[in-house]
């Protein structure tokens, strides 16, 4: 069997990829509406500020709770752990994918609405966003800790959403596929190999502790879910007057 027939007979990555397809963000109407509204809406300094706070907010508590990540402390997991880490908040001249968000969004005329320093405790930042957001960050928070299913599915997902943003913000602010934020994890490929080793380790770990292969479902697919109502989220905050 050659590998690329092994990879789809294995079936924890199927059902990770049963799930992952069940939940495309780049379904989701937030994104078409992002695009199809009209740029004088969409770079109003406000609305564009809250939408970029909301999606740190988010992105965030995936970043931080990833350093909490369990049953990855071997060595050469952490090691592997590491270099996802490296790739989010480790960046050359002491950059990070946040930082690189925040000047993106400050060139389309944002405005900020906390300083990057605030996005800290997650339970504080909870009171500093809308409730769909907070209910994503409690997520996180809650299901990061406990099996590899949620960080797992949010990493496969990343890719999807990251191109679907930036298409949807390009229709407004053509710029933004040249921002380092999107340039360089695109041509990096760097949210398809988190994706990637995301499987693998999950694949691994499940293999080990065969305990953990239902939680780590079920926690997958309680992500996922919980990705979707952030998105929604977004949506209404691009559909608001």
């Amino acid at each position: 069997m050659n590998s690329r027939a092994a990879e789809y007979d294995n079936p924890i990555r199927r059902r990770l990829d049963g799930i992952a397809s069940k939940h495309l963000p780049s379904q989701h109407p937030f994104f078409a509406c992002l695009a199809e509204s009209p740029s004088e809406r969409i770079f109003e300094p406000d609305r564009l500020g809250e939408l970029l706070h909301r999606y740190q907010a988010a992105m965030h508590a995936t970043r931080a709770m990833a350093y909490s990540l369990p049953m990855l402390d071997s060595p050469d997991l952490r090691k592997r752990k590491l270099q996802i880490l490296i790739d989010d908040d480790g960046l050359a001249d002491g950059d990070t994918h946040h930082h690189q968000l925040t000047r993106a969004f400050i060139r389309m005329s944002a405005e900020l609405k906390i300083d990057d320093d605030r996005y800290d405790d997650l339970e504080t930042l909870q009171t500093q966003v809308d409730g769909k957001t907070a209910r994503f960050i409690a997520a996180v928070h809650r299901l990061y800790v406990r099996s590899l299913g949620a960080w797992a599915i949010v990493e496969i997902l990343s890719n999807d959403w990251m191109h679907a943003l930036a298409k949807a913000l390009a229709v407004h602010f053509p710029g933004i596929v040249s921002e380092p934020y999107f340039a360089d994890c695109f041509e990096g490929h760097v949210e398809e190999r988190h994706g990637l080793e995301a499987l693998n380790l999950v694949d691994l770990v499940c293999a080990r502790r065969p305990n953990f292969v239902e939680p780590t479902f079920r926690d997958a697919d309680e992500m996922a879910r919980e990705l979707t109502h952030f998105w929604d989220a977004l949506h209404e905050l691009i559909l608001s007057a």
